[in-house]
C-alpha cells in the first residue's frame, strides 16, 4: 500500500489546456530518435490551415500511445459498435453550412 502511494503521479491541467483543440487531421513524421505528430483543423474552402498542436514522442512512447489507442478503440467499439472508416462515410463537402459563393 505504501509503495502504491509513492508511485502515484499528480497531474494538473490549466483551464485553457482543458478546453482542448479540435483537429480533423494528424500528420505524423519521424526520425531515428522521435515521432512528431501535428494536429491540424482543416476547414472546407480554406486554402491554408495551421497546426493547432504538435506532440513530439520517443519511439518507445509512440508505440505505447499506439497500444493505448488500440485498447481504447476496442473498448469504445465494444460498447458503441464499430467505428466506420472515413471511406465508408459520405461527408458533405460543405459540412452542413451554406454553399460557398464567389
Amino acid at each position: 500500500m505504501e509503495n502504491n502511494q509513492q508511485n502515484q503521479l499528480n497531474i494538473e491541467i490549466s483551464e485553457e489546456m482543458a478546453e482542448g483543440q479540435y483537429a480533423n487531421l494528424a500528420i505524423i513524421t519521424h526520425s531515428h530518435a522521435e515521432f512528431v505528430v501535428d494536429f491540424v483543423n482543416v476547414m472546407p474552402n480554406t486554402p491554408k490551415s495551421k497546426v493547432k498542436s504538435r506532440i513530439i514522442l520517443t519511439p518507445q512512447h509512440a508505440k505505447r500511445l499506439m497500444k493505448a489507442l488500440v485498447d481504447n478503440i476496442n473498448r469504445f467499439e465494444a460498447v458503441n459498435g464499430d467505428i466506420k472508416d472515413l471511406e465508408e462515410v459520405q461527408l458533405p463537402m460543405n459540412f452542413g453550412g451554406p454553399a460557398a459563393q464567389a
